[in-house]
């Protein structure tokens, strides 16, 4: 249980699936109190794909105590208790907590002690309330089913241990996950899908068809990527820059470190300081620092404030872009200005948040910043968007849902007038209409120095993943005094938009990789056809054939080793390789090829002019499978 508790109110707001995880969570501390009486719960909500509950005890539970856990916990929900809400005053509910009723079945010779600290930081003059079930009696805000009949199908999940309200200085607590849905097949479905998502885990993938590495001396989070993988990434950009070229972008490149300074300016530093990799400074500053015993925390303040300059791993691409759009005067008709790039950039990840590709320490951004003017606004946005879509819908990502990020205006991280905030918000607002999908409003998601656009696409198998963004900023071409001039020979500040439709290359691949289960289309396949010849009396038309592929711009290998067709077959399809062309005596003499293909296996015999065209037609058109 955090410390920034849920008001009232927001608990009030749980979904239907939500209050079921939630009242199931009441069931199991019922059903371990049956087992074991003595157990001390602290928090038990639901969360993002199923509850949990905080305990402590002298027994540790395992996963082998999982089928009696589960035994009373059926029990309980056959027994269609109802869930009965009751409102007490401080004082009852600390009377009930000393005699050890609370998150119990009744009286104890124990008090819950970590019900009497949650009743604590209860603000004075909030309504406190219980909730029963049978003989179990929790402190609880709710809100909850109408019964335990109410439940459907549930399954417990795994056990780890918790500091309570996540605090090192406090008790570790064993934390006991399970998971709920109303109907069994929902149930199942999730569990299926839990299973699919491990056979489509994109480090198992990018492991087994070599395409990217990650090793602990280069470092954690930091990408090899491998010649397979580093095709993908290869015609993605392709794919990507064709399509800015149509939309008039020009391509620039930047270094990847700047001083501190330029991002002082831009607020990234010291703003965003927790997230960056540490400064870097001069060995003749960090000597003269030494000399004066400057401390640790001295130097910190003094990076902070200036006084003390260095260098810093780029964590954002735009305050490059900016200086470029800076170092030139510019008019009314030059604008919009475009300017693209592939740049990697670096964030301090900490550890345990790193996971293969989809969240890394350095990355590079299919990044674009677009220069204009107020009325160019809202066409640029809409321009953006379609790019987004056009991505999208390459790649077979039909299912998304639009989410606008606005400023929390109780919150003061960011910068920029008001006014300027709610004009960028209004023309998010006006370009999202123009997409036909219903869209989102969360205060709070927007970045610290403009509001924003995201694209939350659905793979395959039905997960959610954050891809192209797309910001307005008014705020960082005022921090840096970017002006174009009017029509009235005035100096006007631009308005700077902000889009990254793959997001990261790195997280892109990762999320590509699991929705195709490294089964990509042609055009994005690392092996796209490979001969197979029979035997060694059909090498030398087999490597003609090659041949005839390589001068056709098709990645192609031969396989010349001395194993059956069928054990070679067998691995190219494990190579998730788009066409297998086979080739024996038969096809040699005719002048043709057996293909099969990874999707529909054999497809009969072509001429190698036919196949030839055949797939260039599929690459070219970067058709989905």
């Amino acid at each position: 249980m955090a410390d920034d508790r849920k008001s009232p109110e927001a608990r009030q707001q749980m979904t239907d699936l939500e209050k079921v995880r939630h009242s199931c969570a009441h069931v199991l501390a019922t059903a371990i109190l049956r087992i074991w009486p003595e157990a001390q719960f602290a928090a038990g909500p639901p969360v993002e794909n199923g509850f949990y509950y905080d305990l402590e005890m002298d027994h540790h539970i395992a996963p082998a105590d999982f089928g009696l856990i589960e035994t009373e916990m059926k029990k309980v929900v056959k027994a269609n208790e109802p869930f009965e809400r009751i409102v007490v005053s401080r004082e009852e509910a600390v009377r009930l907590a000393k005699e050890g009723r609370l998150g119990a079945l009744g009286p104890r010779t124990e008090p819950s002690k970590f019900k009497m600290d949650i009743l604590q930081g209860i603000p004075e003059g909030e309504e406190i309330s219980l909730y029963r079930n049978g003989d179990f009696t929790d402190l609880c805000a709710g809100p909850h089913v109408l019964r335990t009949g109410n439940i459907g199908a549930f399954k417990l999940t795994s056990i780890a241990s918790a500091y309570y309200k996540g605090d090192s200085n406090n008790p570790q607590l064993q934390r006991v996950y399970g998971t709920a849905f109303k109907t069994r097949a929902e149930l199942e479905q999730y569990f299926n899908q839990i299973e699919e998502a491990k056979k489509r885990d994109h480090r198992k993938l990018g492991r087994e068809l070599e395409l990217f590495e990650i090793d602990d001396e280069v470092g954690p989070g930091l990408v090899l990527w491998k010649p397979k993988g580093a095709i993908i990434r290869k015609e993605l950009q392709t794919f990507i820059s064709e399509e800015l070229r149509h939309q008039g972008y020009t391509e620039v490149f930047t270094p990847h470190i700047g001083k501190l300074a330029l991002y002082r300016t831009s607020g990234h530093y010291p703003y965003y300081r927790d997230s960056q990799f540490p400064p870097l400074i001069e060995a003749a500053t960090l000597t003269e620092l030494a000399a004066e015993g400057c401390s640790c925390a001295e130097l910190s303040n003094r990076l902070k404030t200036g006084d003390v300059d260095g260098y810093l791993l780029k964590p954002m691409n735009c305050p490059m872009h900016i200086k470029i759009y800076a170092s030139s005067l510019h008019s009314y008709r030059d604008l919009p200005i475009r300017l693209a790039e592939f740049g990697t950039v670096y964030r301090w990840e900490q550890s345990g948040e790193l996971g293969g590709m989809t969240r890394v320490r350095g990355f590079t951004q299919d990044d674009a910043h677009i220069f204009c003017t107020e009325e160019q606004v809202l066409p640029e946005i809409q321009g953006c968007l379609q790019l987004v879509l056009k991505v999208l819908g390459t790649l077979g990502l039909s299912e998304y849902r639009v989410r606008i990020g606005l400023r929390d205006v109780d919150s003061a991280k960011y910068v920029g007038s008001p006014e300027q905030w709610e004009r960028a918000e209004d023309a998010l607002r006006q370009s999202a209409k123009t997409l036909g999908v219903p869209y989102s409003e969360e205060p709070g998601e927007a970045a610290f120095y403009g509001p924003k656009i995201d694209f939350i696409v659905k793979d395959v198998i039905g997960r959610d993943w954050q891809l192209g963004t797309v910001q307005v900023d008014y705020n960082l071409p005022e921090r840096f005094g970017l002006t174009y001039v009017a029509p009235d020979n005035t100096a006007r500040r631009p308005v700077m938009i902000h889009r990254a439709p793959f997001g990261s290359l790195e997280r892109f691949c990762g999320v590509l990789i699991e929705h195709f289960a490294g089964s990509f289309p042609v055009w994005l396949t690392p092996e796209q056809a490979r001969v197979l010849p029979i035997s060694d009396k059909h090498v030398e038309y087999a490597r003609s054939v090659l041949n005839r592929l390589l001068e056709g711009q098709i990645r192609a290998t031969i396989d010349e080793s001395s194993d059956k067709i069928g054990a070679k077959i067998r691995l190219a399809q494990l190579q998730k390789v788009s066409y297998m062309l086979v080739l024996g005596a038969r096809e040699e003499e005719a002048g043709k090829i057996a293909v099969r293909s990874r999707k529909n296996g054999d497809e009969g015999a072509f001429s190698v002019s036919d196949f030839v065209e055949r797939i260039q037609k599929e690459i070219k058109e970067r058709q989905r499978d």
